[in-house]
This record gives C-alpha cells, sequence and structure tokens, in this order.
C-alpha cells in the first residue's frame, strides 16, 4: 500500500517527514541564499548533499553518534521509492534538537572577517592582530548561533549564552551538554579539515546541530559538511589578503550581491556553474564519481 506522505516541516531546501520510529529527510534541489529560495532548482544537488553528509557520517562515527540509519529507499516506505526521492533521502533517527547551531570557524572570511576588521573580535572573541582576510586561524573558533524559524536570521551567542539556552531546556545539564557540543564541534572540524586538506579541499568554515536520542544520548543530526552548511575553497590557488573561489554557494550570492536586480532568478550559465561545483567537491573529498 502507497501511503500518502506530507512534510510534518519544511525548510529552505529541505523536507522532512514523519515515518513513525524514524524520520524521512529530504534534500531537494532548492537552493537559498540570504534567507531566501531561489526561483532556480541546481540540478542533482539534493543528492550530492545526502551522499555527502552520509559520507562524512560514516568518517565521524567514531567521534560521536549520528542520526543516519540509511540512505536506500528499499529501507523506506514505498512512497519514497521513486525517482523523486533516490539518492535524495535519509532515514534518521528521532531526536529532540537542541535549538543551538554550532558554527566552528578555521579562517577568518564572511562576516567574522567583516567583524574582524572593526574591532578585531569575531562573534565577540579576540584574535590576533594583523590578519589578513582568509587567513588560517591558529586554532578554530566556536562561534554558535541561535536555531532560528525559517523566515528569521540566527542570532550569535556566547558560550555562556548557549549554556543558558540549553539550561531552561535541561535543568541541571545547560552546562554539560553546552560543553559537550562545542567539544564535538572542535574535533569533528579538526579530523574533517585535516581530511579535505589532504584532498585539495579547505574547509573554512561549518556548522554541526546536535540532539538527544530517547537515551539521553548526544548525536550528531542535520545535515553535515555540505557545500550548503560550509564554505569549501579549493587548495589550488589559495592566496591569503583576498576573498576565495568556493565550491559552495558563495559563487550564488556573490552573484546576486553583483546582480541586486535579479528578483532571485539566475542566469542558466550560474545554475549550470553551480551544480558543476557541487558535484566536483562531492568527487574530490569522496573520491567517488557522482
Amino acid at each position: 500500500m502507497n501511503t500518502e506522505f506530507k512534510p510534518v516541516r519544511e525548510g529552505k531546501v529541505r523536507q522532512v517527514y514523519d515515518n513513525g520510529d524514524s524520520l524521512i529527510i529530504v534534500a531537494t534541489d532548492r537552493i537559498s541564499a540570504f534567507d531566501v529560495i531561489l526561483k532556480n532548482i541546481i540540478t542533482n544537488k539534493g543528492a550530492v548533499l545526502t551522499r555527502m553528509s552520509e559520507f562524512w557520517f560514516q568518517f565521524t562515527k567514531d567521534i560521536v553518534p549520528n542520526h543516519m540509519l540509511s540512505t536506500d529507499v528499499r529501507d523506506m516506505p514505498e512512497f519514497f521509492q521513486t525517482t523523486e526521492f533516490e539518492g535524495k533521502s535519509m532515514k534518521c533517527k528521532k531526536l529532540t534538537m537542541l535549538p543551538v547551531e554550532c558554527i566552528v570557524r578555521g579562517y577568518i572570511t564572511g562576516s567574522g572577517w567583516e567583524s574582524y576588521q572593526k574591532n578585531g573580535t569575531v562573534c565577540g572573541i579576540r584574535l590576533p592582530e594583523g590578519l589578513r582576510e582568509s587567513d588560517r586561524l591558529p586554532e578554530p573558533v566556536y562561534t554558535p548561533t541561535t536555531k532560528a524559524d525559517l523566515g528569521d536570521h540566527d542570532e550569535h551567542i556566547t558560550f555562556e549564552e548557549s549554556v543558558d539556552i540549553l539550561e531552561k531546556l535541561f535543568p541541571g545539564k545547560g552546562a554539560s551538554y553546552a560543553a559537550q557540543i562545542r567539544d564535538y564541534t572542535i574535533r569533528l572540524y579538526n579530523k574533517c579539515a585535516e581530511y579535505a586538506l589532504a584532498n585539495k579541499i579547505i574547509i573554512a568554515d561549518t556548522k554541526f546541530e546536535f540532539g538527544l536520542d530517547e537515551s539521553g544520548n548526544m548525536v550528531l543530526g542535520d545535515e553535515m559538511l555540505t557545500p550548503d552548511s560550509s564554505r569549501f575553497w579549493p587548495l589550488e590557488g589559495y592566496q591569503p589578503g583576498q576573498g576565495q573561489p568556493s565550491f559552495d554557494k558563495q559563487f550564488v550570492r556573490d552573484w546576486l550581491k553583483q546582480n541586486p536586480d535579479s528578483d532571485y532568478l539566475l542566469p542558466d550559465e550560474v545554475v549550470e556553474k553551480t551544480a558543476a561545483k557541487y558535484k566536483e567537491a562531492y568527487e574530490l573529498l569522496t573520491k567517488e564519481v557522482f
């Protein structure tokens, strides 16, 4: 029986379906920038994101458990066993997600660079003097944010504020949970950034999200180290002191900044180049032909 499923939650680029004791997370081919869903789709983007998350979840399961159960639609209800969902769907454990996005920055760029130019800090954390745009930081910096609803903006918070947020939800455990997710974030970034660098990609920054399983264990959820949640730069040609070309949607953001009257509609060549960048990053990192 092919039961009809409807998303119980829909983000800018992903749909979440309730499957009883699990969730089915579908990465669509939509793309967003500046908190707006663009009018184009990026061919195969959803499949690239799903397979890349799958790769990283396997690669880091020795550090922290993750929510992935399967990416094979044969392990999912019949509704998902179609070309629409093939390759884009991940069956996952249900978690109580923590309302903190765990941002880690290994290089100074983006909003961090803008902040540093003003006052020498990133999210209130003082950095060494004399850094250039895109410089590698002496140590990765953990800069958490709130987890905003669709249409709202995430807000930067301090580690202490993350403790307070978690303490209100989990009395007596806020400090422990905040420290756990910070430490896991740094460990995950260090392992994956080192691996990526050996495969000609710089992970400038990324974000992780965590939740608790039914036994109260900390589990890595959401997506992981995709071009949507990270800044990927090619190692070849990397040159501090300027912005870097990227494998992620920064290319789309840059085009939109240069074309403010575009009404969030990309030309075909930008769509094709973006799709190619996602695919190239996947192949470099996984050593698999997409």
